[in-house]
Parts: C-alpha cells; sequence; structure tokens
C-alpha cells in the first residue's frame, strides 16, 4: 500500500480516501467533491482495498431468471422502452400457467436460486394475483427464492386494493415473497422524477414503503440509475437518504448503481439525453458506493446488465464484491436494443475466474449455495 498511500496523500481527495482506510465514511459534502474529481483510479484502488479486506479475492452472483410477468403501464416513463398502455397490440400479461412453464424450464435447465419479478403498472391486476404465483412458486419449487416488485408496483397493487402498502407488503409476504428489489429509486429527488418520471411514486414514498418492507423483516436492495437528467448535487442527496434509512433499519443487503441507456427511449427522442453514461463513470460509482456505503450496506453489485461483462470485471476490482444475476429472460433493458441481456451462469463463472478471483455462488439472501 505504500506507493498508493503516497500518491492518496498528494490528491486533491487524499484526506476523505485516508479517512475511509480509517473506517471512516465520506459525509455528504465529502460525496460531492468525489463526484467532483477526476482521480477515478485512486478511488477504485482504495474501495479496491477495502473490499478485499472484507471478502478477499472472491465475488459472488446469483442464478436467476427475471420474469416480466407483465408489459401494461400506465405511468409512461421516460426512460423506459419496455412499457405498453392497456390495450396496445403488443401489451401482454403472463397466466400462472405460463409463470409456472418458464420458472420449471429455468430450475431444470439452470438449477435458478431466485425469480426476480418484475413489470409495469398494470392496473387490471390485484393483489390475489401476486399472491397466487408467489404460492405457486414457493409451493412447487421451495430451492427458489422470490425477489419481487418493487416499491412502485407494490404502490400500484395498494391503489388497486384501495389498501395501505404495508397491508399489501404484508399479504405478499405471507405468500411467499422472500425480499425487494430497489428498482424505481432512480435518483431520489423529486425534481429529477419530475422529468424522468412524473407519475411514479415520490422519493419519500420509496422511500416510507422500503421502511415498511424493512419492518416487516423483508430485506431489499437499493438501486440508483444515474446518467440522466441528475446533477453531483442530486446523487449525493440520493445516497445521503439511503444512509439515513439503512442506518435506522439495517434492511438493505446490496446497492445497485447503474447507467441509464438512453435508446429507443423518450428522453433520446425528445433530446434530452443523447448516450449513455460510459464505463469511466460506472467504475467511479462503483467506487464511490463503496466508500460512501462501507459498514453499512455489505454488498455492492457491479453492473453488468448495462454496462457489460468487461466494465463488470473492472468493477470487481473498483469496490463491487457481487456480478449480479443471470438474469435469463430479461425484456426491459433489451427493448432499448442497447446489448444483449442473456448471461448463463458459466459465463459469469469465467469472467469472475479470467480475474483471478474465487466464484461464490449464492441465493437470494447472499447466503453460499456452492463454490465455483
Amino acid at each position: 500500500m505504500s506507493q498508493i498511500t503516497e500518491q492518496i496523500h498528494s490528491s486533491d481527495i487524499g484526506d476523505i480516501l485516508e479517512n475511509s482506510l480509517d473506517g471512516i465514511r465520506p459525509g455528504f459534502e465529502d460525496c460531492i467533491r468525489l463526484l467532483e474529481s477526476d482521480a477515478i483510479h485512486l478511488m477504485g484502488m482504495t474501495a479496491g482495498y477495502i473490499t478485499r479486506q472484507k471478502f478477499g479475492k472472491k465475488a459472488s452472483f446469483v442464478n436467476n431468471i427475471i420474469l416480466n410477468y407483465t408489459n401494461v403501464c400506465i405511468t409512461d416513463c421516460k426512460f423506459c422502452a419496455f412499457y405498453r398502455s392497456p390495450g396496445d397490440d403488443e401489451a401482454y400479461t403472463l397466466s400462472l400457467e405460463n409463470i409456472e412453464a418458464r420458472v420449471k424450464t429455468a430450475w431444470d435447465l439452470y438449477k435458478i436460486r431466485q425469480v426476480l419479478i418484475q413489470g409495469g403498472h398494470n392496473p387490471n391486476l390485484g393483489v390475489e394475483y401476486y399472491e397466487d404465483a408467489f404460492r405457486l412458486i414457493r409451493t412447487k419449487f421451495p430451492k427458489i427464492g422470490i425477489h419481487g416488485l418493487s416499491t412502485s408496483e407494490i404502490d400500484m397493487v395498494a391503489r388497486v386494493e384501495k389498501s395501505s402498502t404495508k397491508e399489501i407488503l404484508s399479504r405478499l409476504k405471507d405468500a411467499g415473497l422472500q425480499s425487494v428489489p430497489g428498482a424505481g429509486a432512480e435518483i431520489l429527488v423529486d425534481s429529477v422524477k419530475k422529468i424522468i418520471s412524473p407519475k411514479k411514486i415520490s422519493s419519500d414514498e420509496w422511500i416510507r414503503i422500503m421502511e415498511e418492507a424493512h419492518q416487516l423483516g423483508l430485506p431489499s436492495s437499493a438501486t440508483m440509475m444515474y446518467g440522466s437528467v441528475e446533477s453531483t448535487h442530486d446523487i449525493a442527496e440520493h445516497f445521503e437518504k439511503i444512509v439515513k434509512l439503512q442506518e435506522k433499519t439495517q434492511g438493505f443487503m446490496a446497492f445497485i448503481p447503474w447507467s441509464f441507456e438512453p435508446n429507443n427511449t423518450l428522453l433520446q427522442k425528445e433530446n434530452i439525453v443523447s448516450y449513455g453514461a460510459g464505463g469511466l463513470k460506472l467504475l467511479k460509482m462503483i467506487a464511490i458506493s463503496r466508500l460512501v456505503l462501507d459498514g453499512l450496506i455489505p454488498h455492492i453489485q457491479s453492473s453488468w446488465l448495462t454496462n457489460g461483462v468487461g466494465m463488470a470485471q473492472l468493477a470487481l476490482q473498483y469496490g463491487a464484491d457481487d456480478f449480479g444475476g443471470t438474469l435469463i429472460g430479461e425484456e426491459v433493458v433489451s427493448c432499448t436494443g442497447a446489448r444483449s441481456t442473456e448471461l448463463t451462469d458459466q459465463r459469469i463463472i469465467d469472467a469472475i475466474q479470467q480475474i483471478g478471483y474465487q466464484v461464490e455462488e449464492r441465493d437470494n439472501f447472499y447466503d453460499t449455495v456452492c463454490m465455483h
């Protein structure tokens, strides 16, 4: 570490990085300084060192499928190329038979350990649709965990049922929901949301529903979609809100920063965002995520989905410890035409081993299934 320490010491963010190595997390102003600094390599070396101290040279992944159960949505987010309005020729909702068939195929072929269930905000689906689907999966495939429904989907179900989000979460947990994905956060600043997703729930509502999930014993992941219209200050505010909730509940298992992909979205068509944020920005966000959340949220995901496998390999050396999931059957990001979003477990295992890391296959709760 000696020459690194020297480089860190003479850097414009040296004090922040030295504090991080001593276990002192960056505060709000420090976070802004990190975001405004070009010393990405130093951030990455520091974050990578902290991560290896915790996990060694090891990275985890989960063998899963994504089940996009419906593309019907009335929220019209400008960053989404997946949704269709009710009645559209391309609109669909999977039947329970379809869901069972997809999960069975994935279990038979890949021995998946998780189904990530996400779709649109479909006003025709009540809570019983989800309860029946979750019960079916947990009964017939007990080794497969259910990681499902964003906070905004839960809000939609509550509105359809004229019920509270807490009641809906409680019912879904009883039916077999085990953890909640972090989708719908985007940037937890309402001035950003007004531009990219004006009909979606507010930042405070996202936090409130996550807190309810954590109180009910449903752990979750937290996400941040960067690279649309947000400012440096907005990103720092997003981190601060995640930190405050985690200090209160300890309910977040992982944090996933991912870059907005503008292809085929309204944000691109309206010339608001022309191109993606790129690989250097990903490495910077991964490193900052580890530094800001160190000791609070254990796992940082590499975010291969919008940045590709090569960038994910680098991310594992810049502060990420988890590769993410195989996501066979993903339909949301693939609608942007960004890249193929199919990735088998063998490709992930190969990618992790190529950088000299051990491979841990994990389950829904980041517990080890086996080592590869």
